[in-house]
């Protein structure tokens, strides 16, 4: 605990970190590195497929790309600085360090929910109003939804970190966990927390209770709509691409909704840390795989590149020759 102190000044805090510093430790946080350059490698290839095929230019493409681009800044601001602490063997982080980590969480956090929202809506209308879908979902309404998102996670996260940060904090200022996240910053104030603990439930209902109500709501208009189609065909790709998207959703908001819903009282010790892993480094790198094996335009659009990619290097080889 003194070696703790000596690594703060002033208002620093202290981030008891994901693993201990042994071998154990050592492979486990290299693990996590070949996890996130992973993350990073398949979701920039997702986003540069996207942007480069004009066939993945529709609504579900264009807010497929947001939530690609969201993994990667959720990942980016967790682990290297995570990492640097380990392999420095300083845990401290400054106040202001902490609240804009905090407030990046928030946003990336926010923003993913209400994107995964906007994709449940996108599929409740391909298939349950395919007629009237490039009117209820024009390129036009696609970008105001995905700016939306942004916009909305955004506030969410100023408010938020404007009510957690004015907190006053004492103590040893240790923060148990390995970045800075809200409720584990709330447990470090010096007074009543029944004011701050309110304003995170409640962008917790909005942010990541209400949207996956909605996402329920519009697979079971979705399921109602496939169950009566007559075509197995039809079906089989509908159930296909839905499925997808239900998997990532049931594995972020699973995590995210034990963190920030569940009550404080059955928060057993470093179990926050182990649900954090899964929506803060093990999801953003399954999201992009999920929907590329899965999806045949996605692998289409893929082997499309990789094939001009090849064709121009044969053509500069032989000139080389």
């Amino acid at each position: 605990m003194t070696e703790e102190k000596n690594q703060t000044s002033g208002r620093d805090f202290i981030l008891s970190g994901l693993v201990d510093p042994n071998h154990y430790g050592l492979l486990f946080l290299t693990l996590i590195l070949i996890i996130f350059l992973m993350t990073i490698m398949a979701n920039t290839v997702l986003i540069l497929l996207i942007h480069l095929d004009v066939r993945l230019h529709t609504p579900m493409y264009i807010l497929l790309k947001h939530l690609s681009f969201t993994d990667v800044l959720t990942s980016s601001n967790v682990v290297p600085k995570m990492a640097n602490n380990y392999i420095s063997g300083r845990k401290s982080i400054t106040f202001i360090g902490c609240g804009f980590q905090v407030f990046l969480h928030s946003a990336f956090l926010g923003t993913e929910c209400l994107i995964l929202t906007a994709m449940s809506y996108d599929r409740y209308v391909a298939i349950c109003h395919p007629l009237r879908y490039h009117i209820l979902m024009s390129h036009q309404i696609s970008v105001i939804l995905a700016a939306s998102c942004w916009l909305g996670g955004t506030i969410n996260s100023t408010f938020q970190t404007t009510n957690v940060m004015l907190l006053p904090f004492c103590g040893t200022k240790v923060i148990d966990h390995f970045f800075c996240e809200i409720p584990a910053l709330v447990k470090l104030s010096c007074i009543g927390t029944s004011k701050s603990e309110e304003g995170v439930t409640m962008g917790a209902v909005l942010f990541i209770l209400i949207p996956p109500l909605i996402i329920l709501a519009s697979y079971s208009q979705i399921l109602r709509a496939v169950l009566h189609m007559k075509s197995r065909e039809a079906q089989k790709k509908a159930f296909s691409t839905c499925s997808s998207h239900l998997v990532v959703v049931v594995m972020y908001y699973g995590s995210a909704l034990s963190i920030y819903i569940r009550p404080k009282a059955s928060h057993a010790p470093g179990q926050d840390k182990i649900l954090a892993i899964s929506y803060t480094i093990i999801a953003p790198m399954l999201n992009p795989i999920i929907y590329s094996l899965r999806n045949k335009d996605v692998l289409s659009a893929l082997k499309k590149v990789l094939g001009k990619a090849l064709s121009y290097r044969n053509k500069h080889f032989l000139k080389i020759r």
